[in-house]
């Protein structure tokens, strides 16, 4: 019988023995840059010519490791192998497989320092955003080992007589798990543990910008005994590999987080039924958002501003519930305006093996040069208050830019950047700033900042996102506190981290038996 479950501690750095722990895990990954990372199909362990080189955006030319570039054949063996394992561990009782899931989160727990370097390297988090991701891995793991046991076994119907009637939950079969980069251990292991935990296998593709926490995450799970082929880890290009997978008949659920292109694509091939299929695929997808917080005329200015600006540019503004647009009442634009740059000229920048910075860089190139894009593009569409510059001679940075006077028709106030970039929009009204809340086509996460009771009210009744925060920043969802996901083109509401997330990955069966007399 597990205890309860309860959200693992945050580490406190301002403890000078946690500081040395980071330092000498910095230090020790670091000397580990020079790895190389097989793929894992049923155990084996597979290297090939081609590769797949992890780099260290706040030190662009520093390679961090280095995987194997998989490829068509190698997804189609990868599935054939997840099918195979199948067979069998869909018949493991299901605290059986709860206790994999306890023992990943211990040696991850035993590994936090270490797991949180390699993120610091590979992507660029502060410390206390790596932190608060291998903790957030971790509850996923301990969080979805008790929801599988609550599931698990017989669950009675309403009695009829002469018959016995159960409801089962059995697991889909073979998936794909294709996780994100910005956050690497944690969604990467909940979206897996999730899948695996109610009895499905998977191919576990991971993203290339960080293919090196996926692979620890890999050595965790089979240095707990997990069966060979249960889990699947395989890097490769998207449009081959994943191509692959998305498409292949065999493949029964596809698990995704990312961007609403890459998302609706994946729902269109995944509706199309190809010879040899025998269900309809289940899309579980997640795929961002345009998220803001409303600031109400009757509210503490700095407390709006403080968590604003928290909300926008925490880690780099690259987060899914990352405040994009702030949409203020006309009566206190101004005063919140100054308050709100006066914060975030205070944000520290540079590479975040350093304490000091609070900031680091974007994750790629390709990021970098799409903020600076839509940093051009917010300059004609509004007023860059503060921030707008950038730089790559090292590593790809880019300051934390607030625009003012933003149409909330504008592109900026409707296109996902995912990065360091908050529009200001005024609004006449508190009325008139919920419906420039609701006027995107996303729905993942908001907030709103007011004293006012009846407005507190409306917000929570009309403004339509999966996550709502009242007085508060809008990032920092916990598992099992605030169950994570969106609507519209946010994604399929999956609700990660929910009591009801594991059911998006089993079917049910219903067990009719007749008494004898």
């Amino acid at each position: 019988m597990l205890p309860p479950f309860t959200n693992e501690a945050l580490t406190d750095f301002s403890n000078p023995e946690n500081k040395k722990k980071m330092e000498a895990a910095l230090a020790a990954v670091e000397k580990e840059f020079s790895r190389e990372y097989p793929i894992v199909i049923a155990g084996e362990k597979i290297t090939l010519k081609e590769k797949i080189r992890s780099y260290n955006p706040a030190k662009k030319d520093q390679v961090v490791g280095t995987v194997q570039k998989g490829t068509k054949e190698h997804a189609l063996k990868a599935i054939d192998a997840a099918w195979r394992a199948f067979d069998t561990w869909k018949y493991v009782d299901a605290e059986k497989r709860a206790d994999y899931l306890v023992k990943i989160a211990a040696e991850m727990r035993r590994r936090k320092f270490e797991l949180s370097a390699w993120m610091v390297y590979e992507i660029g988090k502060n410390w206390v955003e790596a932190d608060a991701d291998v903790a957030e891995a971790i509850d996923f793991c301990d969080f979805y080992a008790r929801e599988a046991i609550r599931l698990g076994g017989a669950h009675p119907c309403l009695p009829w007589v002469g018959e016995t009637n159960e409801l089962h939950y059995i697991p889909l079969g073979a998936g794909a798990v294709i996780p994100p980069w910005n956050f690497p251990l944690a969604i990467l292991t909940g979206m897996t543990t999730a899948a695996v935990v109610s009895g499905n296998t998977v191919v576990l593709k991971p993203a290339s910008d960080t293919p090196i926490i996926a692979a620890k995450f890999m050595e965790i799970a089979e240095s707990v005994g997990l069966p060979a082929g249960v889990i699947n880890f395989l890097p490769g290009p998207g449009g081959e590999v994943g191509e692959t997978l998305i498409t292949h008949p065999r493949i029964r659920f596809i698990s995704f987080t990312g961007s609403r292109e890459v998302g609706l694509h994946i729902n269109e091939e995944a509706g199309k039924t190809r010879p040899g299929q025998k269900w309809i695929k289940r899309v579980i997808a997640e795929m961002g958002g345009k998220d803001a917080i409303i600031v109400d005329s009757d509210t503490d200015i700095d407390e709006a501003a403080d968590a604003t600006a928290r909300s926008a540019f925490g880690f780099q503004g690259q987060k899914c519930s990352a405040c994009s647009r702030v949409i203020v009442d006309a009566k206190i634009y101004d005063a919140f305006l100054d308050k709100l740059c006066e914060r975030v000229k205070k944000i520290t920048m540079g590479p975040t093996s350093d304490p000091a910075n609070w900031m680091g860089p974007v994750s790629s190139k390709n990021a970098y040069d799409k903020n600076r894009e839509y940093i051009k593009i917010g300059g004609k569409e509004g007023r860059i208050v503060c921030g707008g510059e950038s730089s790559d001679e090292k590593g790809y940075f880019v300051s934390p830019t607030v625009i003012a006077d933003v149409s909330s028709s504008a592109r900026i106030a409707q296109e996902e950047i995912f990065g360091p970039v908050l529009s200001v929009i005024k609004a006449k009204d508190f009325d008139d700033a919920v419906a420039i809340f609701n006027g995107t086509d996303y729905g993942l996460t908001g907030g709103v900042f007011t004293k006012n009771a009846d407005k507190i009210a409306s917000a929570r009744r009309e403004c339509f996102c999966g996550n709502f925060y009242v007085n508060r920043k809008i990032t920092g969802a916990l598992v099992g506190v605030q169950p994570f996901g969106g609507y519209n083109m946010s994604g399929t509401c999956s609700k990660a981290g929910g009591s009801d997330y594991l059911l998006l990955f089993m079917q049910a069966k219903c067990i009719s038996e007749k008494l004898q007399k």
